[in-house]
């Protein structure tokens, strides 16, 4: 395997663990011998747990030594709930480590510099783009700003309406994006909509599987709005945690959801909800499916961000589009970050 499959299959077990190791970031590690054969790979175990690095180490064992190995974050320097992982990757005699993002948090950073102290060839950057907007974004982005990631998700017609003027929805995207949207939440810390959403759709805003039944993991439900919602609500079943949050501040929302170590949100609430984290420029990015179909009349998306003329529009950069069965699918970020 050469060196950017080592890293890509770094970056897709990142993936696989994203949404179980919250506070601490989703890392991937493969390590490959000294002649290019894989012998060990790991990703980073729920908090208190082995990182990435000693789950690759373990696996690898002594065929470990005169390799290289492939982390899609800097290795730890620290001793915190587990020693520092470069300390295990120098113990383990590799020869080289590859990593793609340095680590931005202070208190974990200098792994590199302990490796290459040591010896080693460490080298940052591989592939660094790849991890950057892929299963790091939202870790990398609450441990730079100290705020959980919100994306904020939504489907509508290609004239902007979530709804027909009667209030149903269902459905306006198709399957594929439908089945695409519940994978995308099982991998998630925590799913937020207002009180308005609940009273309007009465959503579940659990995880499902192909089938239809509960995924294994569920992510956190949080209810922004200081209004009441019935007790017989979905949110309130009993198959996931749900949170009340009695505020319409999106900053006092978010410290609260930083407080419970939640770093990376799905923001599925209705027009007012969202046009209030647009406005207060707390969306980080936007991910929306277009139904090809028009209704021309019906609630809109985005409710009002406080832009009264052209000067305060809010600017936008697609970072990707795609299809999802029939609607297409558009991945966007604020034109002044790339976290």
């Amino acid at each position: 395997m050469d060196h950017a499959g080592a890293m890509r299959r770094a970056i897709s077990l990142s993936e696989a663990a994203r949404g179980t190791t919250s506070p601490n970031p989703s890392v991937g590690a493969v390590i490959l011998d000294e002649h290019g054969e894989v012998v060990g790979e790991g990703a980073t175990q729920p908090p208190g747990g082995p990182h990435a690095e000693v789950m690759a180490l373990r696996q690898a064992g002594e065929r470990a030594r005169g390799g290289i190995a492939f982390v899609t974050l800097e290795p730890c320097a620290h001793h915190g709930r587990t020693p520092p992982c470069a300390d295990a990757l120098v113990k383990a005699g590799l020869a080289g480590v590859r990593y793609a993002v340095s680590d931005p948090n202070p208190v974990a950073s200098g792994g590199g510099e302990i490796l290459r102290a040591a010896g080693i060839d460490a080298q940052p950057g591989l592939l660094v783009g790849e991890v950057e907007h892929g299963p790091l974004r939202a870790w990398l982005h609450f441990t730079r700003t100290g705020r959980p990631h919100v994306t904020w998700k939504y489907a509508s017609t290609l004239d902007g309406r979530v709804a027909a003027a009667d209030g149903t929805s269902k459905w306006i995207s198709s399957p594929e994006s439908r089945a695409e949207v519940h994978s995308i939440r099982e991998g998630l810390d925590a799913i937020m909509v207002g009180t308005g959403t609940v009273l309007a759709d009465d959503p579940a805003l659990t995880a499902r599987l192909a089938d239809g039944t509960l995924a294994e993991r569920q992510p956190l439900r949080v209810v922004v709005g200081t209004g009441e919602i019935p007790a017989t609500a979905r949110v309130l079943d009993g198959s996931a945690e749900t949170v009340r949050i009695r505020s319409h501040d999106p900053d006092e929302v978010l410290a609260l959801l930083a407080g419970r170590g939640i770093v990376d949100v799905l923001l599925e609430g209705g027009p007012r909800l969202a046009g209030a984290f647009v406005e207060a420029h707390r969306v980080d990015r936007i991910l929306a499916y277009l139904a090809p179909a028009l209704l021309g009349s019906g609630p809109m998306a985005l409710g009002d961000t406080g832009v009264s003329t052209i000067t305060e529009i809010h600017r936008w950069s697609v970072e990707g589009v795609s299809m999802s069965g029939d609607d297409v699918r558009i991945s966007a970020v604020p034109l002044s970050t790339t976290t």
